[in-house]
């Protein structure tokens, strides 16, 4: 815009700033403001495998891709599942089994970053099976004839168990499994009301103070580093929105490397959001947490369901864990 040079200092002013305003006026709505975040619900277990989502969000890796997390609990994965499928949450954490029987039956899911692993050390891992200090079960094949308490049926642990009578030499067919929650196990088998249990931490390190024995370490008998949980979505909702679900992927995978390199605020951040007291946390085997699929251990366990009856046809791994 040109001015008159012959109007007057006033009027030229005035003009001036009437034409500064219209170009501001003129430029896009946005300037000046960021997009408003995506927000999702996101379902966890307040367990110590989850602590990379938790410590993800304090560290601003999920607000980092322009995502609000509401997390919610729940007991267990098979429960989350449902909720996922549904649309309630977008995204949950849910263990391989429950995945695999789920997808059996038709339900469409996909895996979109790893949850937790074993360590894959014997001796050191968060996972185990136990007896009574003085029980004479010694090996995962004593196990030949006994009951042994699992927190869920049909699940990782009666499948890892059987495992690791197999790996042992005994006949895994002739194990019987209990129902008991991982917090009643370490009295229980204090008390002899069970002969054996698998058991998880935090629960593994109070049961071995009070005088239980570990009789095998039977996630390492499933495949080396076994996979044991994904955080996933459903088909729909990975079809529908994949920008989103790349972002999320982007950010639970930094949490993942961030927490398995992190240890110290793992166990910072652990009672935060678990009834796991700072003195327990600073004691137990943690899990590792890869940000690659183990599709190997995947399949293994696939496998091990098939045979042992958990699922009654043949899985598709590479549908639910996807490259």
């Amino acid at each position: 815009m040109f001015l008159n040079p012959k109007l007057p200092l006033h009027r030229r002013a005035w003009l001036g700033a009437c034409a500064a305003f219209a170009a501001i006026a003129l430029l896009p709505l946005t300037w000046g403001t960021a997009a408003a975040a995506d927000k999702l619900s996101v379902a966890v277990i307040p367990i110590g495998d989850c602590a990379p989502i938790y410590l993800g969000i304090k560290k601003g890796f999920f607000a980092k891709q322009n995502l609000e997390i509401d997390l919610s609990t729940a007991g267990g994965g098979a429960a989350i599942i449902p909720g996922v499928l549904s649309g309630q949450m977008q995204f949950g954490f849910s263990n391989i089994p429950s995945m695999l029987i789920a997808q059996t039956k038709g339900l469409q899911f996909i895996g979109v970053a790893p949850g937790a692993s074993s360590t894959g050390e014997r001796g050191h891992d968060f996972s185990a099976i136990i007896a009574p200090g003085d029980s004479p079960i010694k090996t995962a094949k004593d196990l030949e004839g006994k009951t042994v308490a699992v927190n869920n049926l049909n699940n990782i642990g009666d499948t890892s168990v059987r495992a690791g009578v197999r790996a042992a030499g005994g006949d895994p067919k002739k194990v019987k499994f209990i129902e008991v929650p991982f917090p009643d196990m370490p009295a229980a088998l204090a008390e002899h009301r069970i002969e054996a249990g698998w058991i998880v931490e935090p629960f593994l390190t109070i049961a071995l103070q009070r005088g239980a024995k570990v009789v095998d370490w039977n996630l390492v008998d499933v495949a080396p580093k076994m996979m044991i949980a994904v955080y996933f979505t459903s088909v729909k909702y990975a079809n529908e929105h994949p920008d989103i679900v790349k972002r999320f992927k982007t950010a639970i995978t930094e949490s993942l490397a961030y927490a398995d390199s992190h240890t110290d605020e793992v166990r910072q951040i652990i009672p935060t959001y678990t009834r796991i007291t700072p003195e327990v946390a600073a004691k137990i085997t943690l899990p590792r947490w890869p940000t690659e699929f183990n599709r190997q251990s995947t399949q293994a366990l696939a496998d091990d369901a098939l045979e042992d009856g958990l699922i009654t046809k043949k899985a598709d791994v590479a549908a639910l864990l996807p490259q």
